[in-house]
C-alpha cells in the first residue's frame, strides 16, 4: 500500500479539499498547510505564523498546519480525512489481496486439473507456493504406508534437508509431518543438531497434507535468509495444501488402479501363455475363438490337416540306462529341440507323447515335410554332441498322413479338454510304426504326397502298398530321404532308378526280378535297410511257394 500524504488530501478537484476550504472559510482562518518537507499545500496568507499544528497519522507527522488558533481545528479535520482516506486504502488494499489470492487459488485450480500424476501434481504445488511466499528451497515429502517411511516426490532449489537421515530421525519429524497442522517453525535448532536440517537454513514454514482426518504427508519452504514469515503466508501455503491434498489423493488412488489393472493384465498374459503351452492358441484359433477363457464344451471344427507322429527308437532300452531324473532330462532335451522347427514350418504340437510327438500341420502337407526333413537333419546334429559325451546315438522315426481332422472342446462342465478325433490321426500313428519295418527315416502316405505341390523339392522313393492291421483298404506309403546324412543321401538318390524298377516288379507280383532288382541296390549301397527289407520279404515269398498268393502289398499283423 502507497504512503499517504496531505498532497493526497488538498489535491485538486478534492471533496476533502473542498471540505476544508470550507471550514477555512467558516473559521476566516488565516492558516498555511505544508508536508512534512515544509511544502507549502495551501495558504489562506496568515502572514506571521503565530502557532504550528502538527497533522498525525499513526503518530507519524505528515505536515503541519500554521497560523492562528484556527489552525488546530484544520489540523484536526486534516487528521480525519486522513484517517479515512488510509481506511478506505486499507480495505482498498484487503479487497485487492482477496481478488489476487481468489484468482491464484482459481488458476492453481485450473493446474491441478490439468494433471493427473502424483509427482506433477506435488511439482505443480510447491512452484505455485515458492511463487507467492518467499523461499530458497522447498519440498513435499508423503507418507508411504506401504514401507513405513517418507518419500520425497517434489523438490525445489538445492535440498535443505540430509536425505539420508530424513527416515533415521523420523520420531523429529513427528510433529511436523503428523501433527496435522500448518506452522512457522521458529526454533529449528533440533533439527540442525539432528542433521535433518542443513545449517545454512534460517527460516521454515510447512502446512499438513492431509484429507479427512488422514495426514498423507506435508509441503516445506526453506530460506537461508531469516524471513519474516506472516500469518498471510501461512494461510497462502494451507490453502495450497488443502487444494493439493485432495488432488494428489485422487492421483494416487488413480495410479493404484493401474497399476492394479496393469498388474492383472500382466497376470491374465501370463496365464494366456502358459495356457498356450499346453493348448497351443493354433487349436484355439482353429475352433474360432480368440483366447482359451472362450473356449466352450462342444466347440469343434472339421479340417484338411497333415498329422505327424516322431518317435524316438529303442527307446526303452536306451531308458534302462538312465535314472528317472536322466530319462526326462533328456526327454525334456529332446524336446526343446523338435518343438521350434515344427512351428518354425507352420505346425503345432498337439501332445508330447513322452519320447514322441504328435504335431499338426493345418496348411500344407509340405510344411509338415518340411519339418521332418530338418528335425532328421537336427537329430544328426544332436548325435554328434552326444558321441562327444561317449553316449549312445538315438534315431527317430517320422510318420504323416493327410486327411480330415476333427479339433474340439470334450469333457464335461467342470473339465475340459482339447481334443483330436479322427481316423486320419489312427494312420498317421500307424505309418509312423511302420517306419521301424522299412527301417526308414520318414514315410509318408499318397494322400499327404498328394497335397504337396513342390515334390522335386524333396527325394522321395515309393515303397508300394501296405495294408495296416484292422484296416480293409491299402495304402502306398514313400520314404523321403531329403534328412538322411550326405552319404546315405546320395547313395540311395543313385540308386533310386533301380530301386523303383525293384518296387514295380514287387507290385506286378515279379518276385524273382524284384528281387534281383533289389540285390542290384545292396550290392551298391548295402546300408540300405529299406531295400534289405524289401529283399528278404520278397526271399521268404519265393523260399515259401506261396508267390502265386501273394499280391505285392505288405500286410502288418500288428499295430
Amino acid at each position: 500500500m502507497s504512503k499517504l500524504s496531505l498532497k493526497n488530501i488538498l489535491g485538486k478537484n478534492n471533496e476533502s479539499t473542498v471540505l476544508v476550504n470550507s471550514l477555512i472559510e467558516k473559521l476566516q482562518a488565516r492558516i498555511r498547510v505544508e508536508d512534512e518537507s515544509g511544502k507549502i499545500l495551501l495558504n489562506t496568507n496568515p502572514g506571521t505564523a503565530i502557532s504550528a499544528f502538527p497533522v498525525r497519522l499513526e503518530n507519524e507527522i505528515l505536515g503541519w498546519v500554521k497560523g492562528d488558533e484556527t489552525g488546530s481545528s484544520i489540523a484536526d479535520l486534516l487528521h480525519l480525512l486522513l484517517q479515512k482516506e488510509a481506511e478506505r486504502k486499507k480495505l482498498g488494499s484487503e479487497v485487492l489481496n482477496l481478488y489476487q489470492e481468489v484468482n491464484m487459488i482459481f488458476d492453481f485450480s485450473e493446474k491441478l486439473a490439468q494433471t493427473i500424476e502424483a509427482g506433477s501434481i506435488s511439482q505443480v504445488t510447491l512452484n505455485e507456493a515458492s511463487r507467492v511466499i518467499q523461499s530458497n528451497d522447498g519440498v513435499i515429502v508423503l507418507w508411504d504406508e506401504k514401507n513405513n517411511q517418507l518419500q520425497v516426490t517434489a523438490t525445489l532449489g538445492e535440498l535443505f534437508f540430509n536425505a539420508e537421515k530424513l527416515n533415521a530421525e523420523i520420531s523429529l519429524l513427528q510433529h511436523i509431518i503428523f501433527k496435522g497442522q500448518s506452522e512457522i517453525l521458529g526454533d529449528i535448532s533440533d533439527l540442525k543438531q539432528a542433521g535433518v536440517i542443513l545449517p545454512q537454513v534460517q527460516s521454515v514454514i510447512y502446512s499438513a497434507l492431509k484429507v479427512k482426518h488422514r495426514i498423507m504427508g506435508a509441503i516445506i519452504l526453506a530460506s537461508n535468509e531469516p524471513v519474516q514469515y506472516t500469518a498471510a503466508d501461512l494461510k497462502l501455503l494451507t490453502t495450497l495444501a488443502l487444494q493439493s491434498s485432495a488432488a494428489i489423493e485422487s492421483a494416487l488412488l488413480y495410479e493404484k488402479n493401474i497399476r492394479e489393472a496393469q498388474e492383472r493384465e500382466e497376470e491374465m498374459r501370463r496365464i494366456y501363455e502358459v495356457t498356450n503351452k499346453f493348448v497351443p492358441h493354433e487349436f484355439i484359433n482353429s475352433l474360432g475363438r480368440d483366447v482359451i477363457t472362450d473356449v466352450q464344451l462342444g466347440d469343434q471344427v472339421e479340417k484338411i490337416v497333415t498329422v505327424l507322429f516322431s518317435d524316438i527308437r529303442e527307446y526303452t532300452t536306451l531308458s534302462e540306462k538312465m535314472t528317472p531324473e536322466e530319462n526326462f532330462s533328456f526327454v525334456c532335451s529332446f524336446n526343446e529341440q523338435m518343438g521350434p522347427i515344427i512351428r518354425k514350418h507352420k505346425g503345432f504340437i498337439n501332445q508330447y507323447l513322452g519320447d514322441a510327438i504328435m504335431a499338426i500341420f493345418p496348411a500344407d502337407a509340405a510344411d509338415a515335410l518340411s519339418a521332418a526333413v530338418e528335425m532328421q537333419q537336427e537329430v544328426q546334429a544332436f548325435n554328434t554332441q552326444r558321441q562327444l559325451q561317449k553316449k549312445p546315438v538315438i534315431q527317430i522315426g517320422i510318420g504323416m498322413h493327410t486327411g480330415p481332422l476333427i479339433m474340439g472342446i470334450t469333457g464335461d462342465k467342470n473339465r475340459l479338454d482339447a481334443c483330436t478325433i479322427s481316423d486320419t490321426v489312427n494312420t498317421a500313428s500307424r505309418i509312423e510304426s511302420l517306419t521301424k519295418h522299412y527301417k526308414a527315416g520318414i514315410l509318408l502316405t499318397e494322400e499327404s504326397l498328394r497335397h504337396i505341390g513342390q515334390k522335386n523339392n524333396y527325394l522321395i522313393r515309393n515303397l508300394g502298398l501296405v495294408q495296416l492291421k484292422g484296416k480293409l483298404e491299402n495304402i502306398n506309403v514313400y520314404e523321403c530321404f531329403s534328412g538322411n546324412p550326405k552319404p546315405e543321401l546320395q547313395k540311395k538318390s543313385e540308386t533310386l532308378p533301380v530301386f523303383n524298377e525293384a518296387i514295380s516288379s514287387y507290385l506286378n507280383k515279379s518276385f524273382n526280378q524284384a528281387n534281383r532288382a533289389f540285390q542290384k541296390v545292396l550290392d551298391y549301397h548295402p546300408e540300405d535297410r529299406t531295400a534289405r527289407f524289401f529283399y528278404t520279404h520278397i526271399q521268404q515269398i519265393i523260399d515259401s511257394g506261396s508267390a502265386e498268393n501273394k499280391n505285392g502289398v505288405v500286410e502288418m499283423h500288428e499295430k
